[in-house]
């Protein structure tokens, strides 16, 4: 690595943005590998590159005042980071929760970037949101603010300019409302939101693809290690959307699902979660407190529920964080070590912090991305996206069949950038394999 060009380059955001930790871990962990590419090419230093991929092109904050169904004024905190456009118009999802940041919104806006490139379609990457929690609202206050949030961000997107999707708390109950909102503003039907209901050009797949995706390339990854996912011990974190998609679908391949969780615990099956379990969570999720003890009650399954634990501590093969930023940390990292752990395959984004990476590296653990095993679900997304162009809508078995050939497309990229004598790196193949399709086209495009 030329380190004078890494140091120059992590002190110059260390300086301006100090306040902003996960900006910087996002940042840093992407050019300790690609500033070796981009220092041995005189084109990438002249047009100072790797800079400008670090730093969004544009940035918008807006007050969100708003009536709740009290009569009560509200005031929220909102956000849109348009990050880079050189490969499309930008393109990421809405975070409806009080730990909605700037710092949170940048690292998420500069990871979707290269999770974009990484698809093969044209799209630019964005992240936006508000500090607004959803939870326990009910549901005429979830439509008021949608629709105040969406009265400020409609001047700043379009289907050529900036195309949002949904996020954490943004579901399609709320893509709906803010489509609707953004409809009676400009009086135009257009592809401007993805994740919509399949009534108003939503796409079939789009709920699955990000947790189903995860599964095609860890099936991608076993193949690639001469193994297969059946009969696999899997250990899922989360309980949402992705992570309950992501269970389903290694279940359909034969693998035994131990673990669920969320914020107050985990959820563990020694026989592995039924399919008819998962469905029954991912059918019944919005009407408990807590679905995972509700599904405990609800399955003729044994199940033991952990309060304030995670779920690392269980033995298994292989671990699929789907729940958020930095929740597996080092010593989450060496119980999954010590439990005879082989894959690690991001479901969200960045769910593994720097200490935690380190002990995989060490231990010839198989670590994956977020970057890349969860691009699933922005690869459908712009399959929406294409279909709302020519006012079409493809079937399930193709729409799936798309979906994993692009996460295969993905892992084929990793493979040839990430290679090594004795294994691959895939987090340094993702890196890397972004980072040149993004810098090409950016020297091509100029200044």
């Amino acid at each position: 690595m030329s380190t004078s060009n890494f140091d120059t380059l992590t002190s110059f955001l260390k300086t301006r943005f100090h306040d902003q930790a996960e900006y910087l871990q996002a940042t840093s962990e992407v050019l300790s590998d690609i500033i070796p590419i981009y220092s041995a090419n005189e084109r990438y230093k002249h047009y100072d590159i790797a800079r400008r991929l670090c730093l969004p092109e544009r940035i918008i904050y807006f007050t969100v005042t708003w009536m709740n169904s009290a009569g009560e004024v509200e005031v929220n905190q909102g956000w849109r980071v348009q990050h880079n456009s050189v490969m499309g118009p930008y393109k990421g999802g809405l975070r409806f929760h009080p730990s909605v940041s700037l710092s949170v919104l940048k690292f998420l806006a500069f990871e979707q970037t290269f999770k974009n490139a990484l698809t093969g379609l044209p799209m630019g990457g964005g992240k936006g949101g508000a500090d607004f929690n959803p939870k326990g609202r009910n549901e005429r206050d979830i439509m008021l603010f949608c629709q105040a949030y969406m009265r400020e961000l409609q001047r700043h997107i379009g289907e050529q300019t900036d195309v949002p999707a949904g996020d954490i708390n943004v579901g399609a109950r709320e893509i709906g409302y803010l489509y609707g909102e953004y409809r009676r503003l400009n009086n135009r039907f257009e592809g401007v939101l993805t994740g919509k209901g399949l009534e108003f050009g939503g796409s079939h797949i789009r709920t699955e693809a990000t947790g189903f995706g995860l599964v095609y390339f860890l099936d991608a990854v076993c193949t690639a290690q001469n193994t297969t996912v059946e009969g696999k011990k899997v250990t899922i974190s989360g309980a949402g959307n992705v992570a309950l998609h992501a269970a389903l679908k290694c279940v359909h391949m034969g693998a035994r699902v131990l673990t669920l969780s969320n914020s107050r615990g985990f959820l563990y099956c020694e026989h592995g979660y039924s399919e008819n379990d998962i469905n029954w969570a991912i059918e019944h999720a919005s009407q408990y407190d807590n679905i995972l003890t509700a599904l405990k009650e609800h399955s003729q399954h044994p199940m033991n529920w952990y309060s304030n634990e995670k779920p690392w501590g269980i033995k298994g093969d292989i671990a699929l964080p789907c729940a958020t930023q930095n929740e597996l940390l080092e010593e989450d990292a060496q119980h999954l070590l010590a439990h005879g752990c082989q894959m690690v395959l991001e479901g969200a984004n960045m769910p593994c912090d720097q200490d935690a990476q380190a002990v995989f590296s060490q231990n010839n653990i198989t670590f994956v991305p977020g970057k890349a095993a969860n691009a699933g679900g922005v690869a459908l997304s712009g399959l929406e996206m294409a279909q709302n162009a020519v006012f079409s809508q493809d079937d399930r078995d193709v729409l799936d069949n798309k979906l994993r050939s692009i996460m295969q497309n993905i892992h084929q990229r990793c493979l040839e950038e990430g290679q090594t004598d004795s294994n691959t790196n895939y987090a340094r193949g993702a890196n890397i394999a972004a980072f040149k399709r993004l810098a090409e086209a950016m020297v091509a495009q100029g200044v």
